[in-house]
């Protein structure tokens, strides 16, 4: 497909790029407004945020602190550093922890499957500390890598401070960081994500239910966690799909768990009712073939450095034109992945959007003929353009 080409193409289908931020106000009913702190929506697929009010202010996140901590134990499952089965032995530190609890005993030995399941299902405070200190040796260390993971997932406004988020001045989060983390969780594990969904968990005698009411309520969510201190108010951490659409809404200091079931789904609601999300592209499909000078060969692939995965307000595909720009003289050695080029997306005659062309395969420097073969005909290239 030639450059030309796929700009005709491109143009009937990159509309879903655009922000709802880029359209006229009165094409959609305005959001609905939350009894919440903060809140923000956001589609899963695109990481557009669609909604939000206050969403970068940081406040204690209560119990989606545990978000995080179930994150480090899948990561550290995937990457073979602990094991499914493994047994984790209960400190009395972990046993004494204060808060909602698992119920696991001192001295026992529990899996880091079991203690998972009680961290996401029970928000066991008891289970949180127990599986990090398995993981990192103490709740301290197990904090820097909270932190660690914090700048690795770009949460600007996150810093964590024990893995249970128990009250600690130095321990805060945001809704739109929540959102982030909650993107990841989905993507990266499907299998551990699964876990979520379950509404309840039994363990010691005891059957505890999932605090998030949405799973009950709405057979499109499917996860994600709530969280409740006195300081924070209740918060909530949710995910639907419909449609093969799935948002992620968040919302931090509500006034009860009634209310932050209902607030979420407002926002559910609305995000389901107006927008939509399309991929159409996925990062690594051949676009179109630009030419370079002084190679071995005389094209390159090109691709988009990212799925190219749009969210707008629902009707808006016709509005919207887009066209692909290569970098002038591309000149080898040209490495897989460099960036050569851009696709930009225009309302009327305003770039609302652009993604990064690279090359998809590598090019390396040609011989010395071919060098100098090149150098001329650049010479007098620019001398007649």
């Amino acid at each position: 497909m030639n450059i030309t080409t796929f700009a005709k193409r491109l143009c009937l289908l990159v509309p879903l790029l655009l922000s709802p931020a880029a359209f006229a106000v009165e094409m959609m009913p305005s959001p609905p407004q939350l009894a919440a702190k903060s809140y923000v929506l956001m589609d899963a697929s695109s990481g557009n945020v669609l909604v939000e009010n206050n969403g970068d202010q940081r406040l204690p996140p209560a119990s989606l602190t545990k978000l995080m901590t179930a994150y480090i134990a899948t990561l550290e499952i995937r990457r073979g550093q602990i094991g499914e089965n493994d047994p984790v032995t209960v400190s009395e530190n972990a046993w004494r922890t204060g808060g909602s609890r698992m119920f696991i005993k001192v001295g026992s030995q529990v899996t880091v499957s079991d203690l998972l399941h009680g961290i996401i299902i029970q928000s066991g405070n008891d289970a949180s500390v127990a599986l990090s200190e398995h993981i990192a040796g103490s709740e301290d260390a197990f904090a820097d890598m909270m932190n660690k993971t914090v700048a690795d997932l770009g949460m600007t406004n996150s810093h964590f401070m024990n893995p249970t988020g128990l009250p600690n001045p130095e321990h805060y989060s945001s809704a739109h960081d929540m959102a982030v983390l909650a993107r990841a969780i989905i993507h990266e594990d499907p299998a551990h994500y699964a876990i979520y969904s379950q509404k309840e968990f039994f363990w010691n005698g005891i059957k505890q239910p999932n605090r998030n009411l949405l799973l009950w309520r709405d057979k499109t969510v499917d996860g994600l966690k709530t969280g409740h201190t006195e300081e924070a108010g209740y918060c909530m951490v949710s995910s639907a799909v419909r449609d093969g659409m799935r948002l992620i809404a968040v919302v931090f200091g509500t006034n009860s768990e009634v209310a932050r079931a209902s607030e979420t789904q407002k926002l559910l609601t609305y995000g389901f009712r107006f927008f939509e999300t399309q991929t159409f592209y996925q990062k690594g499909a051949e676009l179109a073939q630009a030419p370079v000078w002084k190679g071995t060969t005389n094209q390159v692939k090109a691709g988009l450095a990212e799925d190219l995965t749009m969210t707008l307000p629902k009707g808006q595909l016709k509005k919207l034109a887009a066209s692909m720009i290569m970098n002038p003289q591309l000149i080898a050695p040209i490495a897989k992945g460099d960036v050569i080029g851009k696709v930009e997306v225009k309302l009327d005659d305003k770039v609302v959007h652009s993604a990064d062309l690279i090359a998809l395969d590598a090019v390396d420097e040609g011989g010395i003929f071919r060098r100098m073969w090149d150098s001329i005909r650049l010479f007098f290239y620019g001398l007649f353009n």
